[in-house]
C-alpha cells in the first residue's frame, strides 16, 4: 500500500512509519520543512496548503498531526494552539483528499477519548455522546473537519485514542522519573478510570484499520481500563518502588492549569468497534503492558 502520513515525527507517528515500512508498505511523510528525498512531501497545514496531486492513487492517508495536550501548562494561548494544530491539519488533508483526481480509499484521522468528557463510572463505547469540556468540544470539531473526505465518498476513521503507554513519551513521560525514585503517587482521589492502551496495540490497531472496512469513530483503547489508584500501584510494583505521595487536585491545577481537570477526569472507555471487528490485542492487562514499556 502507498500510505501518506501527517504527524509522522511524533510519539505515535515515528514508530508507525517504521512498522509500516517493515511491513512492506510505501510510506510518504508530510513535512513542514524542505522535503528530503522521495519519501517526503512538503505541506503547510496552517495555510491550508497541500497539493491534492500528492494523494492521487494513494491507498491511505493517516493524519496524526497536533501539539501534545500535555506539552505545557494550559492557558488561553496554548489552548488556541491545541485547537489550530489539529483542526487546520485535518481540514487541509481532508480537502486535499476530496480534491484528488483518484482519492485515497481511506483517511485515518487522530482524535481522542477526551471526546466523551468525564464519564464517571459509566462504561462508554463509540455511540456515547460528547462531553462539554474544552477537550471534548475540541474533539468534536477535530472529527468534523474530516467532512470533505467523507462527503467525497472516502472511508473515514476517527481514532479516539486513550492513554498510550510506551517508552520515551506519552502519558508516562512526566511520571517515570518520579516513580523511578519512589516519589510517584495517585492523582487526585485516584478513583478516576484510565482508558490505557499500549503503544504496540495502538500501532497494530492502526495497521488493522487500514485493511478492514470499519468506518466512523473507533475507540482505540485497551480492553481493561483501571482506576488511577490501581494504575499507580501497578506501575510502582513493576518498577520495584513505593508510590506514597499522592498529588492533590488543587496542587495539580496550580502546576497544569485547566489541563488538570482533564488529567483527573474519569473515562471508562471501551473499544466497542475494535472488539466487533475481532481485533487481537497483544497487551490485555496493565501489568503486562507496563513490563513491556520498562523492558521487563
Amino acid at each position: 500500500m502507498r500510505i501518506i502520513i501527517g504527524g509522522a515525527s511524533g510519539f505515535i507517528g515515528k514508530p508507525l512509519v517504521k512498522r509500516l515500512g517493515e511491513s512492506g508498505h510505501d510510506v510518504v511523510r508530510l513535512v513542514r520543512r524542505e522535503p528530503n528525498g522521495p519519501t517526503e512531501v512538503g505541506w503547510r497545514p496552517n495555510q491550508g496548503e497541500l497539493d491534492p496531486g500528492v494523494l492521487d492513487g494513494a491507498d491511505a492517508v493517516i493524519n496524526l498531526a497536533g501539539v501534545g495536550v500535555g506539552d505545557q501548562r494550559w492557558n488561553d494561548q496554548f489552548k488556541k494552539l491545541l485547537r489550530s494544530s489539529r483542526i487546520n491539519a485535518t481540514s487541509t488533508i481532508a480537502k486535499a483528499v476530496a480534491a484528488a483526481r483518484v482519492p485515497p480509499r481511506v483517511l485515518i484521522n487522530a482524535s481522542a477519548v477526551g471526546y466523551y468528557g468525564d464519564t464517571g463510572d459509566d462504561e462508554v463505547e463509540e455511540s456515547a455522546p460528547p462531553g462539554s469540556s474544552f477537550l471534548a468540544r475540541l474533539c468534536v470539531s477535530w472529527e468534523a473537519a474530516t467532512a470533505p473526505a467523507q462527503d467525497a465518498g472516502v472511508r473515514v476513521v476517527c481514532l479516539r485514542s486513550g492513554v498510550i503507554l510506551g517508552p520515551g513519551g506519552g502519558y508516562l513521560k512526566p511520571m517515570m522519573p518520579l516513580f523511578r525514585i519512589g516519589l510517584g503517587g495517585r492523582l487526585g482521589s485516584g478513583r478516576q478510570w484510565i482508558p490505557w492502551v499500549s503503544l504496540v496495540d495502538e500501532l497494530s490497531a492502526i495497521e488493522f484499520l487500514l485493511r478492514t472496512e470499519v468506518a466512523g469513530a473507533v475507540n482505540l483503547t485497551g480492553v481493561a481500563p483501571v482506576r488511577n489508584a490501581e494504575f499507580t500501584r501497578t506501575l510502582a510494583r513493576v518498577l520495584g518502588r513505593p508510590a506514597l505521595l499522592p498529588v492533590p487536585a488543587p496542587v495539580l491545577r496550580v502546576a497544569a492549569g485547566e489541563f488538570a481537570n482533564e488529567a483527573v477526569a474519569s473515562q471508562r472507555v471501551l473499544p466497542g468497534a475494535l472488539r466487533a471487528a475481532e481485533f487481537r490485542y497483544e497487551h490485555r492487562d496493565l501489568e503486562t503492558a507496563l513490563r513491556w514499556v520498562v523492558g521487563k
